[in-house]
């Protein structure tokens, strides 16, 4: 064979060598691409492994008159200056524990007519029933607190047998908006706060115990009631905010790693 037709043989060879090569690494990096950027999101999302819900106005729809109820125990003069006092809402609870037992007896009988009243026209809040269904496919376990009895926690159960474990009433102490009864369920599922959120629709109340405890919150607030002059003025801020309970589905998706 001549010196040119070897150097003509070679120089084929290596140029389909390169070629090959090439269009190796062409379509490999995109693959390689796209799994980083998947990697590099799901690590960005924070991990949830539990929820935590009010019961009254947040599972099921509000039928106490609060008002009313804050009326009958304290009296007409004295809700007026607790209010204008309170702007953010009255903690009917807290303020009777300084009365007399003779005092907070019949203040307790008072309030326990009003939740008798609540529990007899008790209904479920729409999109609970599916929330709960959407977490129990993720394995996400699901809790409650709520300063009402423990007995409306029960017929509650009973009554729409969506089930929320653990499940606590204002016999524990201290109630809500102290994040104990939160941290109380955290370690009862041996899951870190910083994995679980709580639900509620009262600022005071629900969002403060899950900020006290350091989990997630989201406010539900149907009516639009609550603003950023709310927030400001009690320095709470939830991390998310819905005028409904079907919308934390999305919230959960986006936002969240729900991987067991």
């Amino acid at each position: 064979m001549c010196l040119d037709s070897i150097q003509l043989t070679i120089s084929l060879s290596m140029t389909f060598l390169l070629s090959r090569t090439f269009l190796s690494l062409t379509l490999v990096r995109p693959s390689s691409s796209i799994s980083m950027a998947n990697l590099t999101t799901n690590a960005s999302k924070s991990r949830l492994r539990g929820v935590v819900f009010d019961m009254d106005g947040t599972l099921t729809v509000p039928v106490i008159d609060f008002a009313a109820m804050y009326r009958s125990v304290l009296g007409e003069e004295e809700y007026k200056r607790i209010k204008a006092e309170s702007p953010t809402g009255i903690d009917i609870l807290h303020h009777i524990e300084s009365w007399s037992v003779d005092k907070q007896q019949k203040a307790y009988e008072t309030i326990a007519d009003y939740e008798k009243q609540g529990i007899d026209k008790l209904q479920i809040m729409p999109g609970a029933a599916e929330l709960c269904g959407f977490l129990d496919s993720k394995k996400i376990k699901r809790g409650l607190i709520t300063r009402n009895v423990r007995k409306a926690i029960d017929i509650f159960h009973q009554r729409f047998e969506v089930i929320f474990t653990p499940a606590l009433g204002r016999e524990f102490r201290p109630y809500k908006p102290n994040p104990d009864p939160l941290l109380h369920i955290c370690s009862t599922w041996d899951i870190p706060p910083s994995e679980v959120m709580m639900v509620g629709d009262s600022l005071k109340d629900d969002i403060a115990c899950g900020k006290g405890a350091g989990a997630f919150t989201c406010l539900l607030d149907e009516s639009g009631r609550y603003g950023a002059d709310d927030f400001s003025v009690t320095g709470l801020h939830p991390d998310f905010k819905v005028d409904s309970l079907s919308k934390i589905h999305n919230i959960l998706e986006t936002n969240f790693d729900l991987s067991p």
